[in-house]
């Protein structure tokens, strides 16, 4: 530590909770803040926007390397906004400074930017990939495959058991707004179904600023959980530095959520019940607004 006086951060966040980088930077700040170490972050632009915001807040009890603090699942943040805000409202106590983008506004997506995309990681390959991700990440609580080992991870769902003219039934009533869910048949070259031809579907999104990432999948989610109960398995520990907790609950950031969907609460009634603690933490995020 007395090799060096400032901590430069510069990396691509994708503005979904159980996206690690953000809790990368957490631990820095406390360290920094531990030994009087000033750190600089270099902010980018948050490619699902600045101004959506959606999903639960994280539970205490849930805490993990994939949600250490409790914010929504799409908290629409930049990773500068997010240091200000874990700095400050958690209490770390870092000397931060954020240097701020020139040109970006909250209503931007990534292709506002007219910036490449370079992955940030190897199954974030493009901002469509990113645009699904605060969704579809949930499939990775699951041994139903999240498309990882395809060229479109996330954005491909699907497990060998499904079948699509019963879920698309289960789904005629449900609101889905700004996206159009394709059937189709893939086959993983690695991970999970590996070598396995699994039916599942595409998330097309046909407006971004309407599309629910979290509800759409959520309700993909709750309706293979019901239609095969047989068959839905949830994956077991370890996952992420975690060896004994529910994965699911983990990435959730609840159980009470895990169990609601299992239960077959609607939808609109497990948001509704978290909508109070979702308007304040939107409150609280202003506060942090650079631009």
């Amino acid at each position: 530590y007395e090799l060096f006086d400032v901590m430069l951060i510069d990396l691509c966040d994708v503005g979904t909770r159980v996206y690690t980088f953000c809790y990368t930077m957490a631990y820095c700040l406390e360290e920094a803040a531990r030994y009087g170490k000033r750190v600089m972050v270099l902010d980018r632009p948050n490619p699902i926007g600045g101004e959506q915001v959606e999903g639960n807040i994280l539970e205490h009890d849930y805490s993990s390397f994939v949600g250490l603090y409790p914010i929504p699942m799409r908290h629409g943040l930049t990773l500068g906004e997010l240091a200000l805000l874990f700095n400050q409202e958690y209490g770390i106590g870092a000397e931060l400074e954020v240097v701020s983008m020139q040109g970006w506004k909250r209503w931007m997506y990534f292709h506002d930017t007219a910036f490449p995309w370079i992955a940030p990681s190897p199954n974030m390959p493009t901002p469509d990939t990113a645009m699904v991700y605060p969704g579809q990440v949930i499939w990775e609580g699951t041994t139903d495959s999240e498309a990882r080992g395809t060229t479109q991870p996330f954005e491909f769902v699907g497990a060998p058991y499904w079948q699509h003219e019963p879920i698309l039934k289960r789904l005629q009533d449900a609101s889905l707004p700004g996206c159009f869910l394709r059937p189709i048949r893939f086959e993983p070259t690695s991970g999970k179904h590996a070598n396995t031809l699994c039916t599942g579907f595409q998330i097309h999104v046909t407006d971004a600023k309407r599309y629910l990432p979290y509800k759409t999948s959520l309700t993909l989610l709750q309706s293979v959980m019901l239609l095969y109960s047989n068959q839905f398995r949830y994956k077991e520990p370890p996952y992420e530095y975690e060896f004994e907790r529910l994965p699911m609950d983990l990435i959730l950031g609840s159980q009470k959520l895990r169990k609601n969907l299992e239960h077959g609460v609607p939808l609109i009634e497990i948001e509704k019940g978290w909508q109070r603690e979702l308007v304040h933490f939107m409150k609280v995020r202003e506060k942090y607004f650079l631009y």
